[in-house]
């Protein structure tokens, strides 16, 4: 999907690691028909409805863990171009031959399969339950989103059809796994303009001769750096026009234009060759062999009354007839290369450049409403029953999965100055239980209560799925395109259930900020109290507290000082009662492990 010949290696150098926090308090518009697309082709026929569980799954993960407000667009007519392109697409995979494809007609165009329509028709029905803006294109959904990501509506795309920079997106985020602390790439237009030296008009000249969604093939036998060398060699303004003239097989003008290229560098020299200057067989450099067989020359670094210095193998002449001549070469090159390149565009009889090209930059409004983005509460009842008709999901595992949504979403009304004190119409916010770090992030663990009096009403039941996973084994790649946000434990006490998230340290702070005030005045209270129980570090200590000490000065450490001085023998000696000896030595000793006490047995 998207620019052919392997695009997004060409950007992947430019790309951005992005880290956990990157979408908080963001708006980003989702390409919902890229969803659709990965999540059949990698979950078709293991799980119940793919589209619609992950759907779920990952809109939930926008709000609670990242943060985001998602914006979902969806594709409307495609062109008679794009219309074609999929037929071809089709008959490619299914091996058939491309001779026999129909010519799409004028203003005639071909809608997706009907089991692609029933998909999103069913995802856009779940997204207006969960109160989500969907947008409807006139045309193609990858023009939409970037026109609201260009004029500042929304902050990033999330795709993975690199047209979007083609229809003039400035943010693309085409890999994120909410499961992982892998951070995601993310695409700045800005970045690739000043690593590659490509703007928006290259980058589609680009696409016209790869390929892309409108014209599959491109040009034969152009490759994607075959291209960006091409495109590179006109300016931003003007390569569409050039290729325009060049697809219509007018070369005169180009070839004229080389050659007023090649007049310029002979005319810029100041000393342009006349004759050509005859060089050293030996050393390679301007002069007669005779003269240096003599007297080195004025390049060699012989020593006097010797001769110049052999060149070595592969040498070449730095002097400026020898340069002149090597630019006119290189230049030789180029024009016969361009030349080469424009035959090969010029020889293609549907190079259909202009009307994708006006597609590209077509700046008409692609949405027939107003731009007015407004998110609104979930609809937690309907979607109990929409989950438990598609899914057959239990009424108590819907709202546990919805719950970190809601709690993201009640926080936000509250820091908004909301009278609604209740979550959901039943959980109130008790207190912060602690700080979690997730992914380099750190986080308030938040305990919500309600009042209950029977423990069935709040035993959440497991998805019917959850043990068909496991008994069809599905690969970490696949459960890692689930995107199911971790299960929320349940705990009863005193007639309250109690239900624990992770919630945002400063959207916590704007919803409660005496809660926060006093989770932190007890949190430094017992940081100070365990500070003074701890005990002091005693001045002979021979190593810190927590390292391991070596044999030798662990059996030292161990003994018990002698604080009374022993009497002396006769002999000036210490005197060691059998007694105390026994003490030291036997009892210690049978305190230590088997391999220590072997180690202090033998040395």
């Amino acid at each position: 999907m998207g620019v052919g010949g392997n695009f997004w290696d060409l950007l992947k150098p430019y790309a951005r690691a992005e880290g956990f926090d990157f979408l908080r308090n963001k708006r980003v518009a989702v390409d919902l028909s890229y969803w659709i697309v990965q999540q059949e082709t990698a979950l078709k026929g293991q799980i119940r409805n793919p589209h619609i569980r992950l759907t779920f799954f990952r809109t939930i993960n926008l709000f609670s863990k990242f943060g985001a407000y998602p914006v979902f667009v969806t594709d409307g007519t495609a062109s008679p171009l794009k219309s074609q392109a999929r037929i071809a697409r089709f008959f490619r995979a299914s091996g058939i031959d491309l001779s026999s494809l129909p010519v799409a007609e004028e203003s005639i165009s071909i809608e997706r399969n009907k089991a692609f329509q029933k998909c999103e028709k069913e995802c856009v029905e779940l997204l207006e339950l969960l109160g989500v803006p969907v947008l409807k294109a006139k045309g193609e959904a990858e023009a939409l989103y970037a026109q609201l990501n260009r004029e500042g509506l929304v902050d990033a795309c999330i795709t993975s059809d690199s047209d979007a920079f083609l229809f003039g997106a400035n943010c693309v985020i085409k890999n994120m796994q909410p499961n992982s602390n892998e951070p995601f790439e993310c695409y700045h237009m800005s970045d690739i303009e000043s690593g590659l030296g490509l703007r928006r008009n290259q980058l589609i000249a680009i696409s016209l001769l790869v390929g892309n969604d409108h014209n599959l093939t491109g040009v034969p036998g152009i490759g994607i750096e075959t291209a960006v060398r091409f495109v590179k060699s006109f300016s931003d303004d003007e390569i569409l026009y050039r290729l325009r003239e060049i697809g219509g097989g007018d070369l005169q003008d180009f070839q004229h234009d080389v050659n007023l290229d090649s007049s310029l560098i002979h005319s810029s020299d100041e000393s342009p060759r006349k004759t050509k200057v005859r060089h050293c067989s030996i050393c390679g450099h301007p002069g007669s062999k005779k003269a240096h067989l003599k007297f080195a020359c004025q390049y060699c670094s012989a020593t006097a009354n010797e001769g110049c210095i052999k060149k070595p193998l592969g040498f070449k002449c730095n002097c400026s007839p020898c340069d002149l001549d090597n630019k006119e070469k290189e230049q030789k090159r180029n024009e016969n290369w361009k030349l080469k390149v424009c035959r090969r565009i010029a020889s293609e009889q549907n190079f259909q450049n202009n009307e994708i090209t006006e597609m590209y930059l077509n700046k008409q409004q692609q949405y027939d409403g107003d731009y007015h983005l407004s998110w609104e509460n979930p609809k937690i009842d309907m979607i109990v029953d929409y989950l438990a008709y598609y899914q057959h999901w239990e009424p108590s595992y819907t709202r546990q999965r919805m719950f970190p949504m809601l709690s993201t979403i009640f926080l936000r009304d509250v820091a908004s100055n909301s009278k609604d004190q209740l979550l959901g119409g039943q959980y109130e916010f008790d207190s912060i239980q602690r700080v979690k770090t997730r992914f380099g992030h750190q986080l308030y663990v938040i305990n919500w209560k309600k009042p209950t009096r029977e423990m069935s009403n709040v035993i959440c039941m497991p998805s019917e799925d959850s043990d068909t996973e496991q008994e069809l084994g599905i690969g970490d790649e696949s459960t890692d395109l689930l995107d199911e946000p971790d299960s929320l434990q349940i705990h009863v006490k005193e007639g309250y259930s109690f239900l624990s998230t992770e919630e945002d340290m400063v959207l916590v702070q704007n919803a409660f900020p005496e809660k926060v005030s006093q989770f932190l005045r007890d949190k430094e209270l017992k940081e100070s109290r365990s500070r003074r129980k701890r005990p002091m570090k005693s001045e002979n200590s021979e190593s810190p507290r927590g390292v391991q000490l070596s044999i030798t000065n662990f059996y030292r450490s161990s003994k018990v000082p002698c604080h009374e001085k022993p009497e002396e023998s006769e002999t000036g000696c210490p005197k060691i009662s059998a007694d105390t000896s026994r003490e030291r030595d036997i009892e210690p000793i049978r305190n230590y492990s088997k391999s220590v006490r072997r180690k202090l047995l033998f040395d």
